[in-house]
């Protein structure tokens, strides 16, 4: 969801850089600064249980890149960072955000992880015949640039049952993702509070 800076490079080349009077720009693949995030507050209130916030990291976590909904927009892990969350008992939440290039990038980035995410429960079912997966567009947001929430329920021939909540928002250049999930139905889904949790998440990037 780490880069190593050059400290003494840069500042050998800003005094070069001053000494001939010009502007030093940015190195090729410098690390943007990483936007505001959730805290373990701002999560969906468990009944029995309080959340934990992980720390924010850079870049991707594996099984993020691997995963059938998210993994083609938000692999490779440039200007992108994560934090994690749990529960002490089965529920977790990850929040995943990036740092485009341009407003015309973020706005194509935002429009692919929504599609992905709209199109992954037949992903899903076609990786695995032994997993019946649904979706539900739970509509829009309207916040900064907007957001998107989507529940997806997977039920197994062998009998687990999971659902998750996804959104995705946008502020500017910077596209957020928060992923929630346990065991469960759509019945177990807190989709109120979670849109006030996607809500809190895009107001918080800038």
């Amino acid at each position: 969801m780490p880069k190593r800076t050059r400290a003494g490079a840069l500042t050998a080349l800003a005094v070069t850089a001053l000494a001939l009077g010009t502007a030093l720009a940015a190195p090729a693949g410098a690390t943007a600064r990483a936007p505001g995030f959730l805290a373990a507050g701002d999560l969906p209130p468990h009944p029995t249980s309080t959340w934990t916030a992980g720390k924010v990291t850079d870049g991707v976590p594996e099984e993020v890149e691997q995963d059938t909904c998210l993994g083609m927009a938000l692999g490779g892990g440039q200007n992108t960072w994560y934090r994690d969350f749990h529960t002490d008992l089965d529920t977790r939440a990850r929040q995943v955000s990036v740092e485009s290039s341009s407003i015309t990038a973020a706005k194509g980035r935002f429009g692919r992880i929504a599609q992905d995410i709209a199109s992954c429960a037949d992903r899903i079912e076609e990786a695995d015949p032994e997993i019946l997966a649904t979706l539900r567009d739970y509509g829009t947001l309207r916040v900064e640039e907007g957001a998107h929430v989507y529940g997806l329920h997977t039920a197994t021939s062998w009998g687990a049952s999971d659902i998750r909540l996804l959104s995705v928002g946008r502020d500017g250049r910077t596209v957020t993702v928060v992923d929630w999930g346990q065991l469960g139905d759509f019945k177990d889904a807190p989709v109120k509070a979670f849109k006030k949790t996607t809500t809190k998440a895009v107001t918080k990037l800038h």
